[in-house]
């Protein structure tokens, strides 16, 4: 999955001109409820003005506020102009690059202003990974780090008929123990399935319906 599938289009993204003021910004960030807005000039990427930023920059200037927001740029105080992204990343690498930051840019090879990624979204789609959005069953256990264990799986998974919503693993390392987290959907037979994975190696931590 690359950052291009998450991506709000240029079409859909909330934009503001360059040489709008800060109090044109603040008055975008406010009418849309969003914490950032991408600066550009025609089709090019001038950077970023964040809500952050704005007040950040007002302590600094030595201005009044009214000077400020009426006499101030945009293009003055953007930031993140050589912090973008390209679209073809791998997107579980997006969530470090927005952890202290509401959104990034998308440019393609000219600089040219593609969209945004942003830290909402982002989250948005771990959440569906780990079947958030859908009731179930949700099963923690472990199992060894050997080969077959997931086929193993999925074959009691198939013997029960259980409907899969997520399956997440964890602990990717040299590690012989392998936690996962599986979430199916509500069935009367929770019971017998959870004993076949037991009898089956597997070492169920927690069981909680969500």
């Amino acid at each position: 999955m690359f950052v291009k599938s998450v991506m709000i289009p240029k079409y859909k993204s909330y934009t503001i001109d360059h040489d709008k003021t800060v109090k044109e910004a603040l008055g975008k960030l406010e009418e849309h409820q969003i914490d950032g807005l991408p600066v550009i000039d025609g089709d090019s990427y001038v950077g970023i003005v964040t809500r952050y930023g704005i007040y950040e920059n007002y302590f600094k200037a030595e201005q009044t506020k009214e000077d400020y927001l009426q006499n101030t740029q945009v293009k003055e105080i953007a930031t993140h102009k050589e912090h973008y992204l390209r679209g073809d990343e791998i997107f579980e690498h997006t969530l470090i690059d927005l952890k202290d930051f509401p959104l990034l840019a998308v440019l393609d090879d000219n600089q040219k202003f593609l969209g945004v990624v942003t830290r909402y979204d982002v989250l948005a789609q771990f959440q569906s990974a780990f079947g958030m959005n859908k009731p179930g069953i949700r099963i923690a256990f472990t199992s060894s780090e050997t080969e077959g264990r997931l086929a193993r799986l999925a074959d009691i998974s198939q013997q029960f008929h259980e409907q899969i919503i997520s399956l997440v693993t964890f602990d990717e390392t040299d590690r012989l123990i392998r936690r996962i987290v599986m979430k199916i959907e509500k069935k009367d037979n929770i019971d017998k399935f959870i004993e076949k994975l037991e009898g089956s190696g597997f070492r169920v931590l927690d069981v909680k319906e969500s």
